[in-house]
């Protein structure tokens, strides 16, 4: 019997989501990161294969508000990092949720960049 590894099941759910979100120039890709320590957020245009705008924790501004990777630093994030596409052009988004369940941290970053004025 092969016992998969959380981390090889994460990666399956990845390639399943992968397969079907993509983002083009009109709409990128909104790809969510959570690790222990650091949020990462970025948004992609797969057509053209460019990173249109990213912001993560160790931002220097965020650095400054000591923000954590819990649901309180996940809304901080998410509404600066709405500024930050809105300032690069964005504002209709395809969001991946990187393999995570819509619940709790991934649940208040997506309400914070809806709040913020991004739709998807």
């Amino acid at each position: 019997m092969n016992i998969l590894k959380k981390s090889e099941l994460l990666q399956k759910r990845r390639w399943r989501i992968r397969k079907r979100v993509v983002g083009t120039a009109e709409r990128p890709r909104l790809s969510l990161r959570l690790s222990g320590k650091h949020i990462y957020a970025q948004c992609i245009d797969d057509d053209a294969g460019r990173t249109v705008a990213f912001l993560s924790t160790m931002d220097k501004d965020l650095r400054a508000q000591k923000t954590a990777a819990n649901i309180k630093g996940a809304a901080t994030v998410g509404k600066a990092f709405a500024e930050k596409a809105k300032a690069a052009g964005v504002t209709q988004v395809v969001f991946d949720r990187n393999g995570r369940r819509y619940h709790g941290c991934v649940k208040v970053f997506a309400d914070a960049v809806r709040e913020a004025g991004i739709k998807f």
